[in-house]
């Protein structure tokens, strides 16, 4: 049964607002409700009935877990080859067979569906997850509702810990009691300023003279006003992103860090006392610059209601003559993605892979942040069933995370996906685009030489990677396969050495019952800024007229912690 005080955070849908990728409302979910006596009462006598079978022996059959859009071997990509793949590999580790039911959720609701999903079901449930990824911010927010297993001990005994790199990244998510009610098999990585060279070439612009805010703010209005396209006619912008704050989803600022600077509009701790950086006069400069650049036309309004996919797809899109110079997002992958659908749309083919160039943190962003930020990392987490014993739960972590990072047969599944499906050691030879003389590319592969395949749903695009980064991962695959991309390598070093870890996210319980109101209410106020409707002076202070007390209780119970 679920702990008490899982009501505190459920009593109002605001986990709903908290998800990886956008979504911003959710239902209000119901809770049990009752004595608080008698449930402590139950508790207890549960707990005494049941512990005496904590090291009972337990056979996981079916194992059922939750995920977004991080695990790209999708449904439409081959999923049904990696989830085969998965059983019979993991069934021989553990000596029995066990079947994989995984649930990909969308993941503009992800939050949303989890917290009905966690609410309204229970361990045993047909539908209810033993394990799911969640985001860094969700994570915080679920920790102490007694809904996740603490696996402190069974990530200290883990085989993989004689091969853990970046051991910090699990330590540092540990509570003050030494609890880990989540695993991070990967850092978190972060966002990087991308710029079309073709457009600085067009405007006579080089990356390496962008150093201040000034000098970027240059580039914006020469992007939109100096015909950078060469049609001959206006409607370019400067930038887009999706939102001019992502105010629901930590870092907040990641996506539009050269207007946010040294803002931060969140509860965040400050030389080690927590604070409310939405009313701190950095945000008001913020405020007050988007709004410049909204009123000079330099980022692109449809940056309001845009969605990442939007943004994206608007900037990369074959129609360039109301398209963006400016586009800040994930390192790494993403440089090779976003470079590749470029060529898909035609765009800047004479410029092959270099038709983007990466910004280095401004001298602004140098000053406050120290670099571009890396976001907390997302983790993967139990339900725990409260039963007094661990055997359910040891039995899905060394099912699912003990065999995630065993550097061989299941983590290559994670990483790269299918063999023969995503990746072969086979001899053969392919051809992408083989319609297309200009984008037509021949790949050929000898025996035993590893390589990623034609995407199932493309076969015009290379495979790239399934759930786990190669590069972020915190203990290295040990067989050797590596995907040697070069754009993906220099995407990787270009964020790591301009890199400072982000703050971590607050959570509270005052946090947890207005966090969906207030979300909306400054992200509401920000783009009222954005568009003139308000100064940021004024927003700032109906802020604090309605959440001034609020904001005071929530910095109080951080602090206290």
């Amino acid at each position: 049964m679920k702990k008490k005080v899982l009501s505190l955070l459920l009593s109002t849908a605001m986990v709903a607002s908290l998800a990886a990728c956008g979504s911003t409302s959710a239902e209000t979910t119901t809770t049990e409700s009752g004595d608080t006596t008698s449930a402590q009462s139950t508790d207890a006598t549960t707990s005494t009935d049941t512990a005496a079978a904590t090291d009972e022996e337990y056979t996981l059959e079916t194992l059922n877990i939750v995920v977004d859009g991080t695990l790209t071997a999708t449904v439409e990509n081959g999923q049904d080859a990696f989830k085969e793949q998965w059983e019979k590999a993991v069934s021989e580790k553990l000596g029995h067979p066990i079947t994989l039911n995984i649930n990909q959720l969308d993941h503009s609701d992800y939050a949303g569906t989890v917290s009905r999903l966690l609410t309204t079901g229970a361990p045993g449930d047909a539908d209810y997850p033993d394990a799911l990824i969640m985001s860094a911010t969700m994570f915080r927010q679920y920790a102490q509702t007694g809904l996740l297993w603490d696996m402190a001990d069974a990530y200290a005994n883990a085989e993989f810990q004689s091969r853990i790199t970046l051991p910090s990244i699990n330590e540092n998510m540990k509570d003050s009691a030494g609890h880990l009610y989540g695993f991070a098999p990967t850092y978190g990585n972060g966002c990087v300023t991308y710029i079309k060279k073709s457009w600085l070439d067009a405007v006579g612009m080089s990356v390496d003279d962008i150093k201040t805010f000034d000098d970027y703010y240059n580039m914006l209005l020469a992007f939109t006003n100096n015909d950078p396209d060469g049609d001959g006619s206006n409607g370019t912008y400067g930038v887009i992103a999706a939102g001019y704050g992502k105010l629901d989803e930590a870092p907040y600022i990641n996506y539009m860090p050269e207007f946010w600077q040294g803002a931060y509009p969140s509860f965040y701790q400050k030389d080690g006392v927590w604070v409310d950086g939405f009313s701190e006069q950095a945000t008001i400069d913020a405020l007050t610059r988007l709004a410049k650049g909204y009123a000079d036309g330099v980022i692109d309004p449809d940056t309001e209601e845009a969605g990442t996919k939007q943004a994206r797809e608007k900037w990369f899109s074959a129609e360039q003559s109301t398209s963006e110079g400016v586009f800040t997002y994930w390192a790494g992958t993403w440089l090779r993605t976003l470079t590749d659908n470029m060529a898909k749309q035609g765009v800047d083919d004479d410029l092959g892979d270099d038709r983007l160039v990466q910004l280095a943190p401004i001298q602004e962003i140098k000053d406050t942040w120290g670099g571009y930020i890396n976001r907390e990392a997302p983790v993967w987490v139990i339900t725990d069933d409260q039963d007094g014993s661990n055997a359910r739960e040891q039995a899905i972590f060394d099912a699912l995370l003990e065999t995630m990072l065993d550097g061989d047969t299941v983590q290559t599944l994670w990483t790269y996906g299918a063999e023969d499906v995503h990746w072969s050691t086979h001899a053969e030879s392919f051809t992408t685009n083989a319609d297309d003389p200009e984008k037509k590319k021949d790949y050929e592969y000898a025996e035993g030489e590893f390589h990623l395949k034609q995407s199932p749903n493309d076969p015009n695009t290379v495979w790239k990677k399934n759930h786990l980064d190669p590069v972020l991962v915190i203990a290295p695959l040990t067989n050797g396969f590596v995907d040697s991309d070069d754009l993906v390598t220099a995407g990787n070093k270009f964020f790591t050495e301009n890199c400072v870890d982000a703050p971590q996210a607050a959570s509270c319980e005052t946090l947890s019952e207005v966090n969906e109101e207030l979300v909306t209410d400054k992200t509401t106020l920000m783009n009222q800024v954005v568009t003139g409707e308000k100064t940021a002076e004024d927003a700032i202070a109906e802020y604090l007229e309605k959440w001034g007390d609020v904001s005071a209780q929530i910095v109080e119970e951080l602090n206290a912690q």
